[in-house]
């Protein structure tokens, strides 16, 4: 009879989570964290919040976190990142792409400012750290786990430009995993209704947005973590793949 093993342990392994400071990614910080992994907060602008998370996990375990800044639209800048994380840490196991820029792009209106701030952030610099971080991913037989969108493949009205970033995101991922393979893992999770923008949005569009879900309920961050732990710990034959996290959202179009 078979018995099921149990999970891998994510003690002494090391992971760069981009835009780690705040929502989403601040919550697959603490999740990485309570189960032994070490970390590269990554930030742009959110210096105070980065540096305020690295303090609670080092409170926690001593030297387990530091804050590293970059411009993510900074193509040359981004192989410092990971020779950062691999000078402090001497290892990477997982990069953890989660930064993104979010905002409408109208038809009409859109410019190729836009065009190429929302291109870097959610395309362009997960290819290329990726590409900068896959050596040392190949020595400990690594994951990738990039943050898509459920967006990416139904698009959201007047965020064009933004859902064609994604959907990039999604066949990097997967062109990814292929290449990559078999020394790592790269997969990625599409989140639904589980945090509201930081743009304003209205009770009643928030409800019509939960009314469309299976599950009748928003989410949280906590199961985009728990999604996390999932491929970090639990999925060792699992790669090429994307898990929407949204209560139901992408099938109830």
């Amino acid at each position: 009879m078979s018995t099921i093993a149990p999970t891998h342990s994510l003690a002494g392994k090391v992971a760069l989570i981009t835009g780690g400071a705040k929502r989403l990614g601040n919550a697959i910080a603490h999740a990485l964290h309570e189960q032994g992994a070490q970390l590269v907060i990554h930030y742009r602008s959110s210096q105070t919040a980065a540096e305020t998370l690295v303090a609670k996990l080092n409170a926690r375990r001593a030297d387990s976190a530091i804050a590293v800044h970059c411009n993510l639209s900074d193509t040359q800048a981004l192989p410092q990142l990971i020779d950062t994380t691999i000078q402090h840490f001497s290892r990477l196991d997982m990069l953890i792409n989660n930064a993104s820029s979010f905002y409408p792009t109208p038809i009409g209106s859109i410019n190729e400012a836009q065009w190429d701030d929302l291109f870097a952030s959610n395309l362009k610099a997960p290819l290329f750290l990726a590409q900068a971080a896959a050596p040392h991913l190949r020595v400990t037989q690594g994951l990738i786990l990039n943050m898509v969108d459920i967006h990416a493949q139904r698009p959201l009205p007047n965020y064009t430009v933004y859902c064609l970033a994604k959907a990039g995101l999604i066949t990097l991922t997967k062109s990814l995993a292929r290449e990559l393979g078999p020394d790592i893992r790269v997969n990625a999770i599409a989140p639904g209704p589980v945090l509201w923008p930081e743009q304003q949005m209205s009770e009643e569009l928030q409800q019509e947005i939960i009314g469309k879900t299976a599950l009748k309920r928003q989410g949280s961050p906590q199961d985009i973590a728990l999604a996390a732990l999932f491929f970090a710990k639990d999925a060792p034959y699992v790669t090429g793949q994307i898990l929407a996290i949204d209560g139901g959202r992408s099938i109830g179009w």
